[in-house]
């Protein structure tokens, strides 16, 4: 977790809390009511760190738990170390701020008493306890180590790649195609998980499955939601590979990922989208605590949200979404005000709140580019966006789904072939990204992001299908399309097109 040196005066409160309880409960124990391993301690991790801290345990975007909590004898040399790290609350690793406990099924996080129990076990001599006194071990299903259970079907690279030792940060696609054998029909997702194949993998982004990041749990869509896989897909692995470069550092990687599918003939009703909120040509100054940026997007239809996964670099700090309703009135949807690179939490809700039509969802993120901030790699430079792990960027991913389903005009496919291509900034650092056709529809591809549909609004003018910037495409003398000019709440961007694809 990313610590600052300074602390709310409510977190503070919670700690002295915390102490007065764990003092309490040490009291008990002179009293003779001592706190046990077996009795009181088992029963915690059972609850909360087993499902990770085990052998084979679970794989959250490539973060392994380095020891077992399992046993009395695994889990007593670690005694302080668990008191520490539950008090200061880096673990279990969760990043909402505490207003938010309960909204979320994924969360991590332990009662003020459990915390208590844990310091005071630790205080007071971590005893083993009473044999009978201890839960039954807890049995965790034979799934190939699939978190998702046993999967319908498994995509991997198509073959191991060597990722060099002079290698820092590096981008790299592999594409597989899915043959009849794997697919033989369309089918709808139910759970998606991935699987890096190396310790060097820091982040996967899939079209169309989705993707990994540092932390992130699996993807199991809630009964009635899902995710389409069409027959003849190509799935593509864009992989983020970082290491320290060096002699003898490079590694052997191949990741996959793993599908689940709702039963043949079961259709359910609601699919899931995925909203991207963010800037491009954001500049944090050098050292700078505190640099935020801002960004909203409207939804004409009325949604539900699903999830929300913030994503920054080294120098994220905090990241906080809101809806604000047409009559005025703003609710907070989530607050992150520690935002960890290392723990790149989806959050998903348990109810997914409602959005009448005309909502905005408004995303404020802010970065530490000082020298306070000790992931950053160097405080003395200017920050813009880009691909490595020492530039920056601002993503906030927001899965939903519409009440309604919208129905889909139908669009001449021949007619789309003329916006296929590579488009190249004119500002932005020239920064490129390309424009393809697949299955019928056109979607936008930017370097380390996952393909964005676009639909047609009329002729020449285009609209991210998932959030609200508009796309107007330019034609020269000849008729052809050679350039583009994006608008985005009021950002406004040409790109010419250099490639035909």
């Amino acid at each position: 977790m990313n610590f600052r040196n300074s602390m709310s005066t409510s977190m503070m409160a919670f700690v002295l809390g915390t102490m007065t309880a764990a003092q309490a409960l040490a009291n008990d124990a002179v009293d003779g009511t001592k706190v046990t391993f077996t009795k009181d301690v088992l029963p915690i991790l059972q609850e909360n760190c087993q499902d990770c801290h085990r052998t084979g345990g679970a794989n959250l975007g490539g973060m392994v738990a380095p020891m077992a909590f399992v046993t009395y004898q695994e889990v007593r040399p670690w005694a302080k170390a668990i008191a520490k790290e539950v008090q200061a609350r880096n673990m279990p690793p969760w990043d909402a701020s505490p207003e938010f406990q309960g909204v979320f099924k994924n969360e991590r996080s332990l009662t003020e008493d459990e915390i208590a129990t844990l310091v005071a076990w630790a205080a007071t001599g971590a005893a083993n306890g009473n044999p009978n006194d201890a839960p039954q071990p807890l049995t965790f299903p034979e799934s190939g180590g699939w978190q998702i259970g046993t999967p319908d079907l498994v995509v991997e690279m198509p073959e191991k790649y060597f990722v060099a030792d002079d290698v820092e940060d590096l981008y790299i696609t592999f594409n597989v195609e899915l043959t009849e054998e794997q697919l033989p029909e369309d089918r709808y997702i139910k759970a998606i998980e991935f699987r890096p194949g190396s310790s060097v993998v820091h982040h996967i982004i899939s079209d169309p499955l989705g993707g990994l990041a540092p932390g992130n749990d699996p993807t199991v869509f809630a009964d009635g939601y899902y995710q389409e896989l069409r027959k003849g897909t190509a799935v593509s692995f864009q992989m983020h590979y970082h290491k320290e470069p060096g002699p003898g550092t490079g590694v052997w990687d191949r990741s996959s990922a793993a599908v689940k599918f709702y039963p043949k003939g079961e259709k359910p009703e609601h699919q899931i989208r995925t909203a991207v909120l963010g800037h491009m040509d954001f500049k944090i100054p050098a050292g700078d605590s505190n640099y935020t940026d801002t960004i909203e997007e409207s939804f004409d239809q009325d949604i539900e949200i699903i999830s929300f996964s913030p994503h920054m670099h080294l120098r994220g700090k905090s990241a906080q979404y809101r809806a604000k309703y047409a009559d005025g009135n703003v609710k907070s949807l989530l607050d992150v005000p520690n935002y960890d690179f290392n723990w790149q939490t989806s959050y998903e809700f348990n109810d997914p709140p409602v959005l009448p039509a005309g909502t905005k969802v408004h995303l404020t993120m802010a970065w530490d580019n000082s020298a306070d901030n000790p992931h950053n790699p160097d405080p003395t430079k200017e920050v813009v966006f880009g691909q490595p792990t020492t530039a920056e960027m601002m993503f906030g991913f927001m899965r939903f789904a519409y009440l309604e389903e919208p129905e889909e005009s139908e669009v001449d496919a021949a007619a789309l072939t003329a916006f296929v291509g590579t488009y190249k900034f004119d500002v932005r650092g020239g920064t490129s990204f390309t424009i393809s056709l697949k299955g019928g529809k056109l979607m936008a591809d930017f370097p380390g992001n996952p393909p964005f549909p676009i639909a047609s609004k009329a002729k020449d003018q285009f609209e991210f299908a998932l959030a609200s910037m508009v796309l107007n495409f330019k034609r020269n003398d000849d008729d052809d399309v050679d350039a583009v000019v994006m608008h985005n709440q009021g950002d406004v961007h040409r790109a010419t097109k250099v490639k035909k694809e």
